[in-house]
């Protein structure tokens, strides 16, 4: 199993815009291609806040992901909603991905 930590440094004032867009859109795509999301985390204190979303992926393999991440990317659905939830501006300004693997005394993630 591959874990994915992605951390979002969402554009100013579009946190709202960007969390619907994951809690309407975003989830559900992933599923569709294979991605699951383990959670979604805000920081408590600002700025961070205010600007960054994180969340953790799981994939079966670290070459699944990049199959998923494409057939996600190329989805029509997924083109379309990002199109519209950007008509105002980008909602992130950067995007930080990590690849991750368990330890050998880690507990599996539910």
């Amino acid at each position: 199993m591959v874990y994915e930590l992605r951390v979002y440094h969402v554009s100013p004032g579009k946190m709202s815009d960007l969390l619907a867009r994951f809690r309407d859109h975003t989830e559900k795509l992933f599923e569709r291609h294979g991605m699951k999301s383990v959670a979604y985390w805000n920081p408590m204190d600002e700025p961070e806040k205010s600007n960054t979303l994180i969340y953790i992926l799981q994939h079966p393999t670290r070459e699944a992901a990049k199959a998923n991440w494409k057939a996600f990317q190329d989805d029509p659905e997924w083109k379309s909603v990002k199109e519209k939830s950007e008509a105002n501006g980008k909602l992130t300004e950067k995007i930080d991905s990590t690849y991750m693997e368990l330890t050998d005394f880690s507990r599996t993630p539910k």
